[in-house]
């Protein structure tokens, strides 16, 4: 089985973060106004942001936030044009940004994390802030996908409960679709962007795959690759994938699937509210949820989508910058807006009010995340991501057989990782 680790470096770098966090602001500095950076749309809403930030203004005289809100597909562009100069002292950054932003130097390292802190979080969540063993943020929000299940179609077709492993999931979408319950029983989102790379993510981990081993070289030919991309294009062929998952984003498959069109749905935790409610979904009452199935090698796989708070390199307030990183990933933060976004400390998967907002999302979520992966940790990977995903699509589309696509991804990818 696959399990995710936090590897010895990241242990060493993050044993002293709280350290930090019982600095004192320099009061000789007089009144600090901090500037930071989130997005629009997901996890916590801007009144979660807003009222939290007004808590801590009171808990901290002196120090006033400013805060800007922009959409996802904005922030990137954001903190590279404005980290040097410090426009922002706090950002929302993402998983996939930080190798890119640590080796151009637009974000900084940050202090350590006590012993008992650090396991307290899911690895796979602290995994996304490190860059050669340094640690460029904090865990704040977290998210992976799951499969989410039709309850009745599965009942209607014999089973039990959701699949362990993909071939099981195959098995009974041809038994779903026999039965003439739906036409395509799965659906994914395939559309060539960075929806797709979440995808494949799953599956090549599922696989005992990776697109690049520790030290960054691309390792696109494996054979947990093959096996991934091959199952993709299999699943085609077999008309149990619905044909359009090469068109669809994450909204698509969950409109299909809340029309009552799909058995099986791999999505982000924000699809399970959408399918349940009664205003937009037609299967409020057969909504299943269950850990991403594996392999015989893997029991289960998933993709991080959760993102980490950064202080930028051009802060000139990184105490008072860091202070407030440390409240919104606090416990007390992360329990009182549980039911916005999940926690990403473990404790709190067992604490009754976090329970008790959404309890078939923690009860799985908590297994779900011991087994978190992260898209490449690599300074090229926006340039990767888009290339990668053109060479998927064709093997999706038919137009290159899997191990021509990935040859040509691995030649790709050696020739970006040679000019970084």
């Amino acid at each position: 089985m696959k399990k995710n680790f936090v590897p010895a470096a990241l242990a060493g770098a993050l044993i002293s973060l709280l350290v930090l966090s019982g600095c004192s602001p320099d009061k000789s500095k007089g009144p600090v106004t901090l500037n930071a950076l989130f997005m629009k749309q997901a996890g916590y809403s801007e009144e979660d942001v807003t009222s939290a930030t007004k808590e801590f203004e009171a808990a901290h005289p002196g120090t006033t936030v400013n805060l800007t809100f922009v959409p996802y597909e904005s922030l990137e562009q954001k903190i590279t044009t404005s980290a040097e100069a410090g426009t922002y002292d706090v950002v929302l950054s993402d998983g996939p940004f930080t190798a890119k932003f640590a080796k151009a130097g637009l974000v900084q390292a940050v202090p350590e994390i006590a012993a008992a802190d650090l396991k307290d979080i899911f690895p796979g969540a602290l995994d996304a802030t490190v860059y050669q063993g340094k640690s460029y943020g904090m865990p704040w929000m977290n998210d992976v996908k799951y499969l989410y299940y039709n309850k009745k179609m599965l009942k209607a077709a014999g089973f039990d409960a959701p699949p362990k492993t993909l071939d099981e999931m195959v098995s009974m979408a041809k038994a779903i679709k026999a039965k003439k319950l739906v036409q395509y029983p799965i659906v994914w989102s395939w559309s060539q962007a960075e929806a797709l790379m979440c995808d494949y993510t799953v599956l090549s981990s599922a696989f005992g795959g990776a697109m690049f081993d520790a030290s960054g070289k691309p390792t696109l030919t494996s054979e947990g690759n093959k096996k991934a991309l091959a199952f993709m294009v299999q699943s085609i062929k077999d008309g149990v994938t619905n044909p359009k998952s090469t068109e669809y984003l994450e909204d698509d498959v969950g409109n299909v699937f809340a029309g009552g069109q799909a058995a099986f749905a791999l999505n982000w935790t924000y699809m399970y509210n959408w399918a349940k409610d009664p205003a937009k979904s037609k299967v409020v009452d057969d909504v299943g949820l269950a850990l991403v199935p594996g392999t015989s090698e893997v029991a289960s796989a998933t993709v991080n989508g959760g993102q980490p708070l950064s202080i930028t390199k051009g802060s000139k307030n990184p105490v008072e910058a860091w202070n407030y990183i440390l409240y919104l990933t606090d416990r007390s933060f992360q329990k009182k807006y549980s039911k916005n976004s999940l926690p990403i400390w473990k404790s709190l998967y067992t604490d009754a009010e976090v329970v008790a907002n959404n309890p078939e999302v923690v009860a799985v979520s908590k297994d779900q995340y011991n087994y978190i992966n992260n898209r490449p940790k690599v300074p090229f990977y926006s340039g990767f991501s888009s290339q990668m995903q053109v060479k998927i699509q064709e093997a999706l589309l038919g137009k290159k057989p899997v191990e021509v696509a990935l040859q040509e991804a691995q030649t790709m990818a050696e020739g970006l990782a040679a000019q970084n």
